[in-house]
């Protein structure tokens, strides 16, 4: 039998910080090959990013097909001396496993293959279940699961459900479920003045007030107050840059950079327009000129609480007692790809250690994820046998 555990231990052994694979990949389809797994291991590269391995791994050709996915690349581990074990030793400790990739996510894909051999004891599969694993969720995510599912989609294969094994819990194990996520768009600014010289203002114009006006607009009304299942967006100036090194000049220009995590309340093109108007008056009231430059890293979206993700509830309700929570705080994940393939959610353990020095997770959270996955299973395919 797979051990969760002991998997968990193997694969943080692995060095895998992205872009390196370092052999975690091997050790998952060495554990998925005797369950009956058909693998295949997926290299996509594009110019001027790195080579990325993954791994697709599927049982069974029928319908339903329920997927786990997730990454089996890592962040790197900083400074080593500020950890109390090698960050790939993957020693246990008090109850708690350490290691970089314990809590992010390599200990959830480890409960994924232990919970299907488990439910695999019960009898034949109603249905299919798949791995979609990427070495590019810590890196640009450009030849990762996004390059994954296109191939899927030429192949012809569909995926009904998915749950990625993030670690969106608070707590314990499965007392978050991830409905959705805010998108995330990062707007870089230019405010263009006249250059001149300190002693005569009057002629130049100096972009600095400009700017910082419009600094001052943007964040003096909230977005918006949020909705039923999404926190309020949010508006936040992350740098303010003249880089004028002189003190007797007025500069020609000056920069900012802000990010936007905004709910399904808006679109990029809809906030784009806010800022626009709002850039719009500060000329009018101050001249010079804005340019704008935008990146949209995610787009907001939920898979809204009904059947199946009552479905995943229930399964928490069964191992845990309590029924979770919904949430679609946090930062992003490749859910926000997998949306437009099928219903996604984020279920997985406490991540409050992820991507610090002594990352690490329960043992028992372990065990219990791994129960909670078996019971998906088993009431996701239950009605089908």
């Amino acid at each position: 039998m797979i051990d969760p555990v002991q998997l968990s231990q193997a694969l943080i052994r692995q060095a895998s910080v992205t872009p390196d694979d370092s052999g975690a990949l091997a050790v998952l389809e060495a554990a998925l090959k005797p369950l009956g797994f058909v693998c295949h291991r997926l290299r996509f590269e594009a110019e001027g990013t790195p080579a990325i391995e993954n791994l697709y791994a599927r049982l069974g050709t029928a319908r339903p097909h329920f997927c786990f996915a997730g990454h089996t690349d890592v962040v790197p581990p900083g400074d080593v001396a500020r950890w109390k074990h090698d960050p790939f030793s993957a020693t246990i400790e008090n109850g708690l496993l350490y290691g970089r990739g314990a809590a992010d996510m390599k200990s959830a894909i480890a409960a994924f293959a232990a919970a299907v051999q488990r439910h695999l004891k019960r009898g034949a599969l109603a249905g299919s279940i798949s791995f979609l694993i990427t070495g590019d969720e810590e890196g640009p995510a450009i030849n990762g699961t996004v390059k994954v599912l296109e191939w899927l989609k030429a192949r012809g294969e569909t995926i009904d459900h998915c749950i990625v094994g993030e670690p969106s819990a608070a707590t314990r194990a499965g007392d978050v479920i991830k409905i959705g996520r805010r998108g995330s768009m990062n707007v870089k600014v230019k405010a263009l003045g006249i250059q001149g010289h300190v002693a005569y203002p009057s002629q130049a114009l100096n972009p600095v007030p400009i700017l910082a006006d419009l600094v001052m607009r943007l964040t003096a009304d909230p977005l918006d107050s949020g909705t039923a299942h999404f926190e309020p967006s949010n508006l936040s100036f992350t740098s303010v840059d003249v880089g004028n090194k002189t003190t007797n000049v007025i500069p020609g220009e000056a920069r900012a950079a802000f990010n936007i995590r905004f709910n399904d309340l808006h679109t990029p093109d809809s906030l784009m327009l806010r800022i626009e108007n709002i850039a719009r008056a500060v000329i009018d009231k101050r001249g010079g000129q804005m340019q704008f430059k935008r990146g949209v890293s995610s787009m907001a979206f939920i898979t809204h609480p009904g059947d199946y993700v009552e479905k995943l509830s229930e399964a928490v309700r069964r191992v845990n007692g309590t029924v979770p929570e919904y949430s679609t705080g946090g930062g992003t994940s490749d859910a926000r790809f997998i949306k437009d393939y099928c219903p996604v959610v984020e279920l997985g353990l406490p991540g409050r250690t992820m991507h610090k020095a002594d990352e690490c997770v329960a043992v028992a959270d372990i065990d219990a994820l791994t129960r909670i996955y078996e019971s998906v299973l088993e009431i996701y395919f239950g009605g089908a046998r």
